[in-house]
């Protein structure tokens, strides 16, 4: 017999606050009142996860005041009931009929998987929730009422990236077609060598690390001395609208990188001086406040050769008469390749280039106080798209009394010419954390994915209930 391994991922505490929240936002395009609502808790399943068996959960927007039933359509593709798999209780006529007890907030019922190896991966099991038996009122079926178990893309969900509260220390990538989150130390990295055919390289703009060219083309010369006025320039928040020449274009194009493009010619490389920014902060602060900087990383010299088909990266602290030198090979399977100053090594940071879609992070951008611009400048709460791997996104204003229009939007309504690869069009677009730590209703997203599915995506909360930012939440959902 095949060993049997429990899956169990309860995610209820969320998708309750997505149903009070379909209930109460209706600047959001939800005029929903409290009811009695049934939905799935998750839309779709990916059957790879389901080796032996799942809870599936169907959840409440109340406790039930009475007993009663749900029956769920039970629909198949490339599967058999029985043979590729089952369910408790058992499905009878294609209707599976859970029951649930007064006072419950919630049933499941249990998805079997009786072929481990899987023998094919073009499978999908549709639920559908069809009928509520219920008398004390009507009930309602609205949130997700199909869920999905397929190896197929994900058709949606509700998700709550970890990056850490206040501090904002992880940076998550979010790989929606997936349904699946990877998080990183924002600080764990310091430089990234593009891995494409291009020799680039960026710098890690979420710890506000800025970098400037120095005449010298031999590393080993150059001293602390040297650069000391220098020091003083190329820093991120300063109000200079000059200190931009010392950051990454916030668009995020490779040819205009602080790190100028790596040539053949060694001699056309200059050393650079590097500011390593900050630290996350570790202290506590004031809800709805974040502290994002915390001690100082210090100061690098570097300089970048190409070898091979690679990079030959060269650094030092600023003394030192001597340097270190890392070959750092191409990987095409990512877009970037990432290196460390902590452990003087390269580390895993991005997922594969096709595995994910949205970052959420710190992030390096411009700002400008009534069109007079200022440099420069750090943003916590931020998104940014996968541009390497081709995701696009725009943003959706919302008329104001219209409150169907998230619900509605459907391929057909999506604008393919607004698409933008710019690393900030989502960005912070979705919230005001300068004055009134607001979150803004009225809009939504439509991403294009680097294998060419569509979403609508909206941001639902970014604080925790104590008024705590660093807590983002969002919903998505495939566009058909």
């Amino acid at each position: 017999m095949m060993m049997r391994r429990l899956l169990h991922i309860s995610i209820f505490i969320v998708s309750l606050f997505m149903m009070i929240s379909c209930e109460k936002d209706s600047k959001n395009g939800n005029s929903d009142t409290r009811d009695f609502i049934v939905a799935y808790e998750e839309q779709s399943i990916s059957y790879g996860e389901i080796v032996d068996k799942k809870e599936l959960n169907v959840i409440f927007s109340e406790p039930a005041a009475e007993a009663g039933s749900i029956e769920m359509r039970v629909s198949e593709v490339n599967a058999r009931y029985d043979v590729d798999y089952n369910t408790i209780p058992s499905a009878k006529a294609g209707i599976l009929t859970i029951p649930f007890a007064k006072g419950d907030r919630k049933v499941n019922f249990v998805f079997n998987n009786l072929i481990y190896p899987y023998d094919r991966s073009d499978k999908t099991v549709q639920f559908d929730i069809v009928k509520v038996n219920y008398s004390i009122k009507e009930p309602k079926i609205q949130g997700y009422n199909v869920m999905v178990v397929s190896f197929d893309t994900a058709i949606g969900g509700l998700l709550m990236p970890a990056i850490g509260g206040p501090s904002q220390p992880k940076q998550v990538y979010v790989d929606l077609g997936g349904k699946a989150m990877y998080p990183v130390q924002r600080d764990s990295w310091d430089l990234a060598f593009y891995a494409d055919k291009e020799f680039r390289v960026k710098l890690n703009g979420s710890i506000y690390m800025a970098t400037s060219a120095l005449s010298s083309t031999d590393i080993d010369k150059v001293r602390e001395s040297d650069v000391t006025s220098l020091k003083t320039q190329v820093q991120i928040g300063t109000f200079d609208p000059a200190n931009v020449a010392y950051i990454d274009a916030p668009i995020g194009d490779l040819t205009a990188t602080a790190i100028k493009e790596v040539k053949l010619n060694a001699d056309d490389n200059k050393v650079y001086l590097v500011n390593l920014g900050f630290k996350p902060g570790t202290s506590s602060v004031a809800a709805g406040s974040v502290n994002v900087t915390g001690d100082t990383r210090g100061w690098k010299k570097i300089r970048i050769l190409r070898k091979d088909q690679g990079y030959l990266l060269q650094y030092a602290d600023l003394n030192d008469s001597t340097h270190k030198e890392v070959y750092i090979e191409k990987k095409p399977a990512y877009n970037f390749v990432f290196f460390s100053f902590d452990t003087n090594n390269i580390v895993n940071v991005e997922p594969t280039k096709q595995k994910w879609d949205l970052n959420f992070t710190v992030f390096t951008n411009t700002v400008d106080q009534n069109g007079d611009p200022k440099g420069s400048y750090g943003y916590s709460d931020f998104i940014v798209n996968n541009r390497y791997a081709g995701v696009t996104a725009y943003k959706v204003t919302i008329p104001e009394k219209d409150k169907t229009m998230y619900k509605s939007f459907s391929l057909a309504d999506v604008d393919k010419g607004a698409l933008s690869l710019d690393l900030r069009t989502i960005g912070g677009t979705w919230r005001d954390v300068a004055n009134d730590k607001k979150l803004f209703t009225n809009i939504f997203y439509v991403i294009k994915d680097s294998k060419g599915n569509y979403y609508k995506m909206r941001v639902l909360s970014f604080m925790n209930e104590k008024g705590e930012r660093g807590y983002p939440r969002f919903e998505y959902s495939l566009l058909r």
